[in-house]
């Protein structure tokens, strides 16, 4: 499986051919959803759905399919009859050869004062874990997690326990847009020496094979 990160919390997976997209929302390129076969949103929020790439990427192949929590659906289903699917936590499915799990429920606290939101990570081919804007630990073993570094509603403390609890064999950054080129050495400095796995950021537009 080939990953190949893009802006913000958006990832790309590859296998067979076929090709997986993950959260490709404000933050992430205009044609970030552009080629998929298969799209998985984790929430609503704008820098994690942005309706217009979805429309693109659903428009552009006529055979690629959705699979989101109710929320996000909702606003896509009625106008791609059975290509878009809802999903929630303990749910499992094959997207473009993919086998996925469905984890989490809700959006982290950002306040007190804010609604929590739904939200679901992403489990792919018992590898990889995308957990969107949660800190949900899937309760199996995770060889590598995409690990949202930088957010409203988390700290490094937090960040570092979290890779702790997860235990991946590594650990790649995202959620990471608002991280300037001055905190991210910071952020690799602290995750990579008290987080007990390998820590690394790819530039967006670069890959890894997995």
């Amino acid at each position: 499986m080939k990953l190949t990160k893009r802006l913000h919390s958006c990832v790309q997976l590859e296998k067979d051919g076929r090709v997986l997209v993950i959260d490709p929302g404000a933050f992430s390129e205009p044609d970030a959803g552009l080629g998929a076969d298969a799209l998985l949103v984790t929430h609503e929020h704008a820098d994690h759905f942005e309706e217009g790439r979805l429309r693109a990427a659903l428009d552009a192949n006529p055979a690629a399919r959705l699979w989101t929590l109710r929320s996000v659906a909702e606003k896509l289903g009625p106008a791609y009859p059975g290509r878009v699917h809802t999903v929630g936590h303990g749910d499992t499915f094959t997207a473009a050869g993919f086998e996925v799990q469905v984890h989490g429920e809700l959006h982290a606290v950002i306040h007190p004062d804010i609604p929590r939101i739904t939200n679901v990570g992403y489990f792919v081919d018992g590898a990889l874990f995308h957990p969107g804007d949660a800190l949900t630990v899937p309760g199996a073993p995770v060889d590598t997690l995409m690990l949202p570094v930088h957010a409203p509603w988390n700290k490094i403390a937090e960040v570092i326990d979290y890779v702790r609890e997860v235990k991946p064999r590594q650990a790649l950054a995202i959620h990471d847009a608002g991280l300037t080129d001055l905190a991210l050495p910071i952020y690799a400095t602290q995750i990579g020496n008290l987080g007990g796995a390998g820590y690394d950021r790819l530039t967006p537009g670069d890959s890894t094979n997995l």
